[in-house]
């Protein structure tokens, strides 16, 4: 069990998502494309398939528009196209901060992301330069309605590596990559309530940062999500609670 949640600096965010379903749409149906480009359009064969497909279905994309997503990435042209980037740099504050993007247009991406960190009084750095800060996990929420002692009890058995109750008494658990869905399968035939599921880049280590730093970090991963190509932003700043509750107003 640890003391900090991996979600906690995530969870400002989610009102504005919400209300961004289309953009939240198109981002899972790009993830599709390339996942099944990747890897082949069989989920039982290709996990990073199979994680995308559950976001589709629980985020109520119609089946016809996911099964032409998976076809295109698997033999079709529009999914060949698209190619992964990551970009690194430092926000105000020193916060580290990775930008992974799906892009028909390598040039213009690193353009708009680099004009946005240039804006905020950060700066695009180069491969490398942020990311030995971060390390990757699986990462499953559990809903505050499920029993600890039972999530517990499970997932250690399935090969957990860590599990942490949050304030809100929901249920954080953490994985190893390759452990990530051998939990997750043993946790939904166990008939617990999943609320999301991720395979996650997690800082090792955070930086806190007062209120006036945070407003710019904060405006800084909005716009930085809000750009087009933009799949998934990671930062390590450690927004206080009640940080956290000022910028959500």
């Amino acid at each position: 069990m640890s003391g900090h949640s991996k979600w906690a600096n995530i969870k400002h965010r989610k009102g504005r998502q919400d209300a961004k379903r289309g953009k939240i749409f198109s981002r899972i149906i790009r993830e599709l494309t390339v996942a099944s480009k990747l890897g082949g359009p069989v989920p039982e064969d290709n996990p990073r398939l199979r994680t995308a497909l559950d976001k589709a279905l629980s985020s109520n994309i119609p089946k016809d528009t996911i099964e032409r997503a998976i076809q295109r990435g698997s033999g079709g042209a529009e999914g060949e196209r698209l190619e992964e980037t990551t970009l690194e740099g430092y926000g105000p504050g020193g916060v580290a901060v990775i930008v992974e993007c799906m892009t028909n247009n390598h040039n213009r991406t690193v353009a708009e992301i680099r004009h946005a960190f240039t804006k905020a009084g950060g700066n695009l750095g180069t491969d490398g330069s942020v990311s030995y800060l971060f390390i990757k996990k699986g990462l499953i929420q559990i809903r505050n309605n499920s029993n600890l002692d039972s999530v517990m009890e499970v997932a250690i058995k399935a090969g957990a590596e860590d599990i942490e109750e949050n304030a809100d008494q929901s249920i954080t658990i953490s994985t190893l990559p390759e452990d990530f869905e051998s939990v997750k399968d043993s946790l939904i035939k166990a008939e617990i309530d999943i609320e999301e599921s991720e395979i996650s880049l997690v800082p090792e280590t955070s930086v806190s940062t007062d209120l006036e730093t945070s407003i710019k970090i904060y405006k800084l991963l909005e716009t930085l999500e809000d750009l087009d190509d933009t799949q998934h932003v990671h930062s390590n700043a450690d927004f206080p609670e009640e940080i956290v509750d000022h910028l959500s107003q």
